[in-house]
């Protein structure tokens, strides 16, 4: 089981969620062990930032890393997506403080990186093992790591709203490439828009749309398209998770059970991860076949 990056460069543009201007994107492939690194290009110096849970400063409504006075925001659906066809090695240059929305979900990013091609390379391909539960707790909610043979995401959402089906409030991700893509990555983000009105007022979520995100009333879902899955809030969570998991600098071999968790408490769980390294062991597999998860090329 090889590290993998990108065969070839490649660009993109989309709408920043927060500013509503268009954010140039490219990627770049990056040699063995370099990691995944966001990489201003509107700057001066283009300074790089490491996808690092440890610069996860702010998490009002996504994850977004800070490194000396610069932010790269919103990460959390493209790093779902890296994460999701297991790209090690990748430099994502972006001309703003903030990845573009996309369709709000982490299909375009996957799709992009289908297009430009996925290769191994020399250096074999590092896990986190989870050896011992690690748990972190807020409130009523709760997040945890604990072992497992292969990478399952369990995740429990409870919204008192007429759009949130009591039976569609908890899914499950056993997760490979094809489950990844075919079972989570089109899920969208949402929110309400008594939430998005009152962002608007501080020059926030200028970007937000029905064409980026599944919007709600009070009575329920205004998109006319209704969801992609009954259960397309829940996956969603599981989504934004992946990618905030993934800032733990691996692919994950353990279990992942969350209730009402966010951006915060997963960060929080990670972070903990980290700090605890009698609860976990870097792995490797010199072979596609003896490790617990399924990638393909």
């Amino acid at each position: 089981m090889k590290q993998r990056t990108i065969k070839q460069s490649i660009h993109t543009s989309g709408i920043g969620l927060h500013s509503g201007k268009t954010v140039a994107l490219a990627f770049h492939p990056l040699p063995d062990n370099q990691g995944i690194h966001f990489e201003r290009s509107d700057l001066p110096n283009n300074p790089r930032i490491p996808a690092q849970a440890a610069l996860v400063t702010d998490t009002m409504m996504s994850s977004n890393l800070v490194k000396d006075d610069v932010r790269i925001g919103t990460v959390e659906h493209l790093l779902s997506a890296v994460a999701g066809l297991g790209i090690d090695n990748l430099l994502i240059q972006v001309s703003a403080p903030e990845i573009p929305i996309m369709d709000g979900s982490a299909l375009p990013f996957v799709e992009l990186f289908m297009s430009a091609g996925l290769v191994e390379q020399a250096e074999l391909k590092q896990f986190l093992q989870i050896t011992a539960p690690v748990k972190v707790e807020t409130e009523d909610k709760w997040a945890e790591l604990v072992p497992y043979t292969g990478y399952e995401l369990n995740f429990e959402i409870d919204f008192n709203h007429p759009a949130f089906a009591k039976d569609y409030q908890r899914a499950s991700l056993n997760f490979s490439s094809d489950n990844f893509i075919s079972q989570l990555s089109r899920a969208r983000t949402f929110g309400f828009l008594k939430d998005i009105e009152q962002l608007r007022q501080h020059n926030l979520a200028l970007g937000g749309s029905m064409e980026n995100a599944i919007v709600l009333d009070d009575a329920g879902i205004m998109n006319s398209e209704g969801l992609r899955f009954n259960d397309e809030f829940v996956r969603h969570k599981i989504l934004d998770a992946m990618g905030d998991l993934y800032l733990i600098g691996y692919p994950i071999i353990g279990q992942f059970n969350a209730y009402k968790s966010g951006h915060a408490l997963n960060n929080k769980l990670v972070n903990k991860v980290l700090a605890s390294p009698e609860c976990f062991e870097v792995v490797t597999f010199d072979d596609n076949v003896r490790c617990p998860i399924s990638y393909f090329l």
